[in-house]
């Protein structure tokens, strides 16, 4: 095994922001998918951040129908907002039935910032994400508002998430682009064929979530009797049937790997995805300090090439895994 290397940040783009390769997201303290969530612990989670190394913090408009994530931000951090770089979303709102709906109209997005702002209880957002694109709105038009809103002050710098190659170039175009956020695991890269490299080519960073595939990669769930009737994850094809079922086998193969290497099967996860060519930050949500501090531990030592070279052979054998969301 690598001796540890220590943290390492990691640039932004083109910009002047340096972040850690693990920041810590936030929508699992919305309340809204995940069980047993308490602000409590939610607030000891974000305070976690410092000492482990963390100072980048991912939220959004919508985490929460009425911004829980966003303002227990402002509560856990009022003392030490400058030792962090916070990056919220726009243009996802709770509409009046309690659904989420995409809304990135150029008059949304001004208003959802100077909410944003005050519930994060800050006078700048550093990276200000169109959360997904709205197909009732042309992107370059909610990109234009993005930009406006970097004009006067209120955001430094400008990300996309949830889009299309296509969607990023076209946003890009209208507004620089130093981050684009995009799902992405072991089991599922199909942005590394066209977007990872394009990315690359243009200096704008990737910053992925579900690098444990909502807690699947994780390697502590052996049986579906562990899902709640009422977790959200049930749904997922990746938690059903055969693909379960591969996915089990697949991980049995990891925890052989992370047993040798005397790591968790998250640990090795996370690392690895950091170690993926293109791949700026993993986004680990956590509503927990353990969580938080055990993926963490990811940032600060390497697997070795022998290692990695298992886990390819491991991610060949498993085979193609069912795609949640397709980018390319």
């Amino acid at each position: 095994m690598d001796q540890p290397t220590g943290i390492s940040h990691r640039s932004l783009g083109t910009s002047d922001l340096t972040v850690s390769p693990v920041s810590l997201g936030t929508w699992p303290m919305a309340g809204v998918t995940s069980l047993g969530v308490n602000d409590s612990d939610s607030i000891a989670t974000l305070r976690t951040c410092a000492e482990l190394g963390i100072n980048f913090i991912d939220t959004a408009y919508c985490y929460g129908p009425n911004g829980e994530s966003e303002n227990l931000i402002r509560l856990a951090l009022a003392e030490s907002r400058d030792q962090f770089i916070l990056a919220t979303k726009c243009g996802i709102h709770y509409d009046d039935n309690g659904e989420q709906t995409n809304d990135a109209r150029p008059e949304t997005i001004l208003q959802e910032c100077d909410e944003s702002l005050r519930r994060l209880g800050t006078d700048r957002i550093e990276l200000y994400y169109l959360h997904s694109p709205d197909p009732t709105v042309p992107v370059t038009e909610s990109a234009g508002a993005i930009r406006e809103l970097i004009a006067l002050g209120k955001v430094r710098y400008a990300g996309a998430s949830n889009c299309s190659l296509q969607q990023i170039q076209e946003f890009h175009r209208e507004c620089p682009l130093i981050a684009v956020q995009l799902p992405y695991n072991m089991l599922q890269r199909d942005i590394e064929q066209q977007t990872i490299p394009w990315c690359r080519e243009n200096h704008i960073s990737v910053v992925v979530y579900w690098a444990l595939m909502k807690g699947l990669l994780a390697g502590r769930l052996t049986d579906q009797n562990q899902l709640d009737q009422s977790d959200s994850r049930r749904k997922y094809p990746m938690y059903q049937g055969e693909e379960w079922e591969k996915n089990q086998a697949f991980i049995n193969e990891l925890r052989k790997i992370a047993t040798e290497c005397g790591r968790t099967v998250a640990q090795v996860v996370v690392n690895w995805t950091l170690q993926q060519p293109g791949i700026t930050v993993a986004l680990c949500g956590a509503k927990h300090p353990w969580q938080l501090e055990e993926t963490a531990t990811a940032m600060n030592w390497q697997l070795t090439s022998n290692e990695m070279k298992k886990i390819e052979s491991a991610i060949k054998a498993r085979g193609k895994a069912a795609a949640n969301r397709v980018f390319s």
